[in-house]
C-alpha cells in the first residue's frame, strides 16, 4: 500500500457513504486534496463539497482529475457497494492503479493507534458514537471513525489532537472488520444478517469469533453471546445481574431514563441518558464499560452521558408535541425493529404506535420476511413501502408483499413512496416512527414540516 506520508491526493468511489465520507474527512483534515464520485447528491455529499472536497455524480472516467492519476501520490479507495461494471473503477484497474477497500485503509490508519472497536450486527453505530463522546471527557480523549452523524460532533469523523486513542465502528459487512487489529472491542450482537455475504449464520458467527480473537487486550461482550477468546472478557447487559456491567433502578422521566450502573468496582448512581429509550440505556452501559476501563472516571461519565445528544437516524426525535411524537430510526433488521418497538411501548404506554417501514435489500427481505412480519405486526398500524434495492439487482418473486402478506395486523397498508404523505394525513396518529436503511430519510423533512407546522 502507498505510504501515508506520500499521499497528496485521495480519490473515493462512493464518497457519499457514511464510512467513506469519514475517511475522506480524515484525509482532507490532514492536508490531502480529496475528490470522489457518488451515485446521487445527498445532504452528506453537499457537506463534503462545502468543506472543500470535489464530488461529481456521473460514472465517467474522464471526470477523474488528471493530477490524481499518479500512483505514487494518490490513494484510490472504493466501497464494496460499487458495482462490478463501474466504469471509473474498471478504468483505474486497466490503467494499473491499485485501489483499496475502505476497510483496508481504515485498518492501516488504526494500526499505529490504541484502537477501541465496536462490532455487532446492530447497535454498533450508537455504541461507538457514545463511546467516542464519552472518551472526550477522559484525559486521553480519542479520535473516531463513525458509522453515523453524531449530533455532538456534527460529523462522522472526530479529530482529537495529541491523542493516540481511536474509536472505530467495526463493520461485519464483507468481513471488513477483519482488517482491524483492535486493542479492545465491544461486541453488541451476532444475529443472522448479511447472509448474501456469509451464506449461513454459522459462518457469520465464525467470522465474529475471528474478529474477537484479533483483540490484543480485552473484550466487552453482550451477556449471552457465545464468544470465547484468550483476551480478558467482561459482559454487559441492560439489567441481567449475571453480567459484569448492568443497570438497575431505572426511572423513566418523560422519554429519558435515570439509572444506576453496577460495575466490577462498585456502583455508580444517578446516571441520566441524554437519548430516549431502554435500548439506549443498554447501549450506554456497553459504552460506559469500555470508557471506564480506558481512563474515564465516574463523575465525568455522569456529565458525558447526560450531554450525549444522539445520532441522526438512531431513535432520533424529530417532532415532540404533547399530542404527537415523530421518531426516525435506522432499524432495518427484525431484531432492531423488536428493540425499537419495545422502547417505544415502554416510553409511550397506552399510545397508538404507527410505523413506516422501508425494507432494505432484496436478499435481506427474502431471508427474514417472516421475522419482519412478526415484529411489524406488533405496531398498532403499519405502512409498508417498496424494497430499497441499494447495491442489489431484483430477485424474482421478492417484493414487500413477502412481508405484507404474512402480517397479522388489521391496520396494515402498502403504499408507493409517492403516496406516503397523503396516506399519513388520512390517519389518526399518536406516535409515528419511520424505520429503514434506504432512502426513507428523504421523507423526514417533509413529515416534520407537516406535523411541526414548519
Amino acid at each position: 500500500m502507498i505510504a501515508l506520508k506520500n499521499i497528496e491526493y485521495a480519490y473515493f468511489l462512493g464518497i457519499g457513504g457514511i464510512g467513506m465520507s469519514a475517511l475522506a474527512r480524515y484525509f482532507h483534515a490532514n492536508g490531502v486534496e480529496v475528490a470522489g464520485y457518488d451515485r446521487v447528491e445527498s445532504p452528506l455529499t453537499k457537506q463534503l463539497v462545502d468543506e472543500g472536497m470535489s464530488v461529481h455524480y456521473l460514472d465517467d472516467p474522464k471526470l477523474i482529475p488528471q493530477k490524481f492519476l499518479n500512483a505514487e501520490r494518490c490513494l484510490f479507495v472504493y466501497t464494496p457497494a460499487i458495482p462490478k461494471n463501474h466504469a471509473q473503477k474498471n478504468e483505474l484497474i486497466n490503467l494499473g492503479f491499485q485501489i483499496y477497500k475502505r476497510a483496508e485503509v481504515l485498518g492501516l490508519l488504526s494500526r499505529n493507534m490504541f484502537t477501541l472497536a465496536v462490532a455487532g450486527t446492530h447497535g454498533k453505530t450508537t455504541v461507538s458514537t457514545m463511546l467516542a463522546w464519552l472518551m472526550q471527557f477522559a484525559e486521553t480523549k480519542a479520535n473516531a471513525f463513525l458509522g453515523g452523524i453524531s449530533k455532538n460532533f456534527n460529523s462522522n469523523y472526530v479529530c482529537a489532537e495529541n491523542s493516540n486513542q481511536l474509536v472505530v465502528e467495526a463493520d461485519e459487512f464483507d468481513r471488513s472488520f477483519l482488517h482491524l487489529t483492535p486493542n479492545c472491542s465491544i461486541i453488541t450482537s451476532t444475529d443472522a444478517d448479511h447472509l448474501d455475504i456469509y451464506g449461513t449464520h454459522e459462518e457469520l458467527l465464525n467470522t465474529f469469533q475471528k474478529f474477537a480473537d484479533s483483540n490484543k487486550d480485552c473484550l466487552v461482550i453482550k451477556q449471552g453471546l457465545q464468544i470465547k477468546t484468550k483476551a480478558k472478557q467482561f459482559h454487559y447487559a441492560l439489567d441481567d445481574t449475571a453480567a459484569d456491567f448492568y443497570g438497575k433502578n431505572f426511572i423513566l422521566d418523560g422519554m429519558f431514563y435515570q439509572f444506576d450502573l453496577q460495575t466490577p468496582d462498585g456502583e455508580i448512581c444517578g446516571l441520566k441518558s441524554g437519548v430516549p429509550g431502554l435500548l439506549n440505556c443498554e447501549n450506554a452501559i456497553a459504552a460506559s464499560a469500555m470508557a471506564l476501563m480506558n481512563g474515564l472516571d465516574a463523575e465525568n461519565l455522569k456529565k458525558a452521558l447526560q450531554s450525549f445528544a444522539g445520532i441522526k437516524r438512531r431513535f432520533e426525535i424529530i417532532v415532540n408535541r404533547p399530542d404527537f411524537v415523530y421518531i426516525d430510526d435506522y432499524a432495518h433488521h427484525p431484531e432492531e425493529i423488536r428493540k425499537t418497538y419495545e422502547s417505544l411501548r415502554n416510553t409511550f404506554p397506552g399510545k397508538k404506535l404507527t410505523a413506516i417501514f422501508q425494507p432494505h435489500l432484496y436478499s435481506r427481505t427474502n431471508d427474514f420476511a417472516t421475522a419482519f412480519a412478526c415484529e411489524l405486526s406488533k405496531f398498532d398500524a403499519l405502512i409498508l413501502l417498496p424494497i430499497y434495492p441499494a447495491r442489489e439487482l431484483p430477485i424474482s418473486g421478492v417484493t414487500s408483499n413477502l412481508i405484507f402478506d404474512q402480517m397479522d395486523n388489521p391496520q396494515k397498508y402498502f403504499v408507493e413512496k409517492s403516496e406516503l404523505l397523503t396516506k399519513l394525513k388520512s390517519m389518526d396518529l399518536d406516535v409515528l416512527v419511520s424505520l429503514g436503511a434506504g432512502d426513507i430519510d428523504r421523507f423526514v423533512p417533509q413529515i416534520k414540516a407537516v406535523y411541526s407546522g414548519e
